[in-house]
């Protein structure tokens, strides 16, 4: 069973940061796909190529989790159409963070991943798999909550 890694983000210079793009997602799954279609229309215009596939599938686990695991189901219909749930996009010249920020304070479920034939609980060990690394940690001062992130190595423009 995986073990999530209660880390800051890698250490990145803020400074060096690239380009940045993020979205407020609501608490509803269909938030899963417009996650994905915000990840794709942004790393083909920042000409992410190399791990476009990789990162796409990132978010969607990372944004199923957050809804399946961080919010609750018995919160009204229009409630969960709030955004509780914000996708960030980071890019620097040789690497790439997708990040979703979600209200929970528990850390990022983990389901078994020797069971390949269970129809949920693997999406952190697809992100695992495909990312570079990963990892979680909790907010603090004003934002409740937690960030899961998963980091990209790019290939470096010829």
């Amino acid at each position: 069973m995986l073990e999530p890694l209660q880390q800051d983000f890698p250490p990145l210079e803020p400074a060096a940061m690239y380009q940045a793009a993020s979205c407020a997602l609501p608490g509803l799954y269909e938030a899963v796909g417009q996650a994905r279609r915000f990840t794709r229309r942004t790393l083909e215009q920042w000409k992410v190529g190399d791990r476009l596939d990789d990162a796409c599938l990132a978010v969607s686990e990372l944004v199923t989790n957050a809804l399946q695991h961080a919010l609750t189901s018995d919160a009204p219909c229009d409630e969960r159409r709030k955004p509780p749930v914000r996708l960030h996009l980071m890019r620097w010249t040789s690497r790439l963070v997708c990040a979703v920020r979600d209200p929970s304070h528990d850390s990022p479920v983990a389901g078994d991943s020797d069971d390949f034939a269970a129809e949920s609980g693997r999406g952190l060990f697809l992100v695992e798999s495909f990312a570079d690394n990963w990892g979680w940690h909790p907010l603090a001062g004003p934002l409740e909550g937690k960030v899961v992130w998963a980091l990209f190595t790019l290939q470096r423009a010829s």
